[in-house]
């Protein structure tokens, strides 16, 4: 798993709440035996007209977006099913983090699991900084892990809350077997005094 300490990164508005798993990654997709090559399936049914062009009206499709890796979104990003999927496309499309108001506790602790920083800030500034987005191309926003902050172009700092165990574990590219495993030989000497 990749290590997340300090990310600056384009940004991109998506100003929908509730957005959920199946739009995140829509459940025709969840047949592959991968775990890759889900990023071009993100917000399929969004990006897409039925014809299957570009649809022009969704924000992704705009080309001042195209190298976004913040995603800024509406409150209760991520509610629905529990599909790992949906991290995965996200972070194969490229985010390396998300601001919401909200998120479904599952979903959170998938992003964690994958990489991708989900950041929660009041919905006020979340309203700011989207419209900070909307208002200028090529806006960015660093992300300071270690800190636990979200700084604008301006300097001003957002502060944000996550678990020292999630914090832990981005910061050093581990999921929760990555995690166990850096205790593999407290674990051997402990099975080797326990013989079956």
């Amino acid at each position: 798993m990749e290590a997340f300490k300090e990310h600056v990164g384009f940004v991109v508005p998506l100003d929908r709440i509730n957005v959920d798993t199946d739009q995140i990654i829509p459940k025709q997709f969840l047949k592959r035996i991968e775990r890759t090559g889900f990023g071009e399936f993100l917000f399929y049914d969004w990006r897409y007209l039925e014809n299957g062009e570009p649809n022009p009206e969704f924000v992704l499709n705009h080309p001042r977006y195209a190298d976004a890796s913040i995603l800024i979104a509406g409150a209760n990003f991520g509610c629905g099913s529990s599909r790992e999927h949906a991290p995965w496309a996200l972070q194969q499309y490229g985010f390396k983090a998300i601001l919401a108001p909200s998120f479904a506790d599952i979903f959170r602790n998938n992003c964690y699991k994958n990489s991708i920083l989900p950041i929660a800030l009041p919905a006020d500034v979340i309203t700011a900084l989207s419209q900070a987005a909307q208002d200028t191309e090529g806006y960015q926003l660093m992300v300071d892990l270690e800190e636990q902050s979200v700084i604008c172009p301006d300097g001003t700092a957002h502060t944000f809350e996550i678990g020292d165990f999630e914090k832990y574990c981005l910061l050093n590219g581990l999921d929760e077997i990555g995690w166990t495993l850096q205790y593999e030989v407290d674990i051997a000497a402990y099975e080797n005094q326990n013989p079956s």
